[in-house]
Order: C-alpha cells, then structure tokens, then sequence
C-alpha cells in the first residue's frame, strides 16, 4: 500500500461500528468487481443485480467506468499509467462503500491484472468478489452499441482494449459469466444467487 504524500493526518475511527450498519441494512458489506471488455456487458450486469436487490430492500451503489471519467477521474487517459491510477481510485472508493455495509458493483473493464489484485488486497478477507464477465471479442465487436470497436480498428481510438492494448483475463474469479450464451437477467441472477449462497445477503429482505 503506498503511503500518503502528507504526514500530517490521521486514521479517522467512525462511531458506528461495521457490523451495526451491517445490522441494520441486513446484508455484509462487499465489493463485486465486474471486469471484462467493453460491450461485453458488465454495466448491464451490474444495474440489473442493483436494481433486483435494492428491491428486495438492500442497499447498493453502482459504480460504473463511464460515469466516473465524468466526474472523479475526468483528469486521467487511457495510458497504462492512467489506466492504473483510474483503478486504483475506485478500488480505494469501493473499500470505503464496502466498509460502510454498502454492496458495492463496479464495472470497469480494469484491463491489468496486478491493478485487480491490489485492489483485491487492500479489501479485507471475503470483502472483495471478481466477476470475469467473459465475452468474446468476435461477439463484443458485433455488439459495438457506440462504434468504439470501429473506430479503434481504424486508429481513431489508441490503447483500446482488446484491439491495440491487451487485457488479462482472471486466473481466479469467484464467478465467471458467459454473457455471449445467458442473458442479462440469467447473469444477474448468478450473481445474486452467489451472494446469498455466500452469507452476503442476510434472510427475510
């Protein structure tokens, strides 16, 4: 974990506990890593799994690659340093959600795999959930829903993943989903069905 640049700060300790939020929201706090390309179908995913379990009365945040460069990482590329440092942003954001009791959903293509497993470390024990959403390349340039695809073939667009920047898949993902062969609400489903299997969704919400 790298240290911070000042040293004159301090270690805030809330006064409610973790496990008293986590009480009262009924379910335990988590992190759900959707990696995988781009129209591959990870946001898609992941709001479908926000709004099944907010309806059943719990309490979730969505955060997605697109969404974020609008706002907290408006300043960063798509460099590979860039790159990390737009991971590294949100695996420190989604620590802090999950911490709070929050089931945190993150969709970020999130292409390196070193820049997974740190954030993977820096959650505690059971706090971090990789979900390879595992969609072939053929099928995501058939999908293309904004031309991305197109435009990177023809250089328009660098350091694309997939075409001229590489991504690594998970060696050990807790749950992998085939979007080319299961629908959207099939793939919500798994994941929704991981989490209450798991202990992560309490009973009777």
């Amino acid at each position: 974990m790298a240290r911070p640049k000042s040293e004159n700060i301090t270690v805030t300790v809330p006064n409610v506990a973790r496990e008293e939020r986590e009480a009262i929201l009924g379910q335990r706090g988590v992190t759900v890593w959707f990696t995988g390309l781009s129209a591959s179908g990870k946001s898609t995913v992941a709001l479908l799994v926000d709004k099944h379990l907010t309806e059943a009365g719990h309490y979730c945040c969505v955060l997605d690659g697109d969404n974020i460069r609008h706002g907290l990482n408006s300043d960063l590329g798509f460099s590979p340093e860039d790159r990390n440092e737009n991971i590294r942003r949100i695996g420190e954001v989604s620590k802090l959600l999950t911490a709070n009791g929050a089931i945190s959903l993150t969709a970020f293509i999130s292409p390196y795999r070193a820049d997974r497993d740190r954030n993977r470390a820096i959650h505690d024990d059971g706090d971090f959930l990789e979900v390879h959403v595992d969609c072939p390349l053929e099928v995501c340039e058939q999908r293309d829903p904004r031309g991305l695809y197109a435009r990177a073939r023809a250089g328009a667009i660098p350091e694309f993943t997939g075409i001229s920047a590489p991504y690594e898949r998970p060696l050990a993902p807790e749950l992998v989903l085939r979007t080319d062969r299961e629908s959207p609400e099939e793939s919500a489903g798994k994941v929704i069905d991981y989490l209450e299997v798991n202990g992560y969704l309490s009973s009777g919400r």
